[in-house]
């Protein structure tokens, strides 16, 4: 994957197979401590003690359609090219947090990529599950929360065409903001 954010997207595909019904991605960059993280946490179905020792490995996977899920090996192949980490923790029944540590001024760091795309397709993917965006970029931040959306819209379903068109935008400005317009 050629910018971290399809990582994102492929992390929070599982916590969507994993039945969550809140999903949470926190885009953290400190630039000053050299630091970015990516934390994608959920409510869902959570892994046992034996399978979270073994999904790191391509060839473990829940997936029926295919015998390899590349997502979390690459994920944290990506985290190590930059000196970072790839943490994951989960319990049956709760969820699971994976979190993933880059250098941010590592040469071999990818790109964030499109997180505005990312979080829409996200959503709309299963509109009824609820997700909150958090990103913070050296102190300032923003949070995206589909709960508080969904609540204003009351009758109007989050994935109408004007309803992401705005929401788009509004994180798109949400992050030229944060950034100081280096974005």
């Amino acid at each position: 994957m050629k910018e971290l954010s399809l990582h994102v997207l492929d992390i929070a595909q599982n916590s969507i197979t994993a039945d969550a019904t809140l999903v949470e991605i926190e885009i953290v960059e400190d630039t000053k401590k050299d630091i970015l993280t990516i934390t994608v946490k959920d409510n869902g179905k959570g892994m046992s003690e034996d399978f979270l020792k073994k999904v790191r490995d391509p060839f473990t996977t829940t997936r029926t359609t295919r015998p390899v899920g590349m997502g979390i090996s690459l994920f944290e192949s990506a985290a190590k090219s930059t000196g970072g980490q790839l943490l994951i923790s989960s319990a049956l029944g709760v969820g699971t947090t994976v979190t993933a540590e880059f250098v941010h001024s590592h040469i071999d760091r990818q790109p964030i990529g499109n997180m505005a795309d990312t979080f829409l397709t996200i959503i709309n993917t299963k509109p009824e599950i609820d997700y909150v965006y958090t990103h913070k970029f050296n102190g300032a931040e923003f949070t995206v929360d589909t709960r508080e959306i969904k609540n204003v819209l009351m009758e109007v379903d989050i994935t109408t065409p004007d309803v992401l068109v705005w929401l788009k935008e509004n994180i798109e400005q949400s992050l030229n903001d944060i950034m100081g317009g280096k974005q």
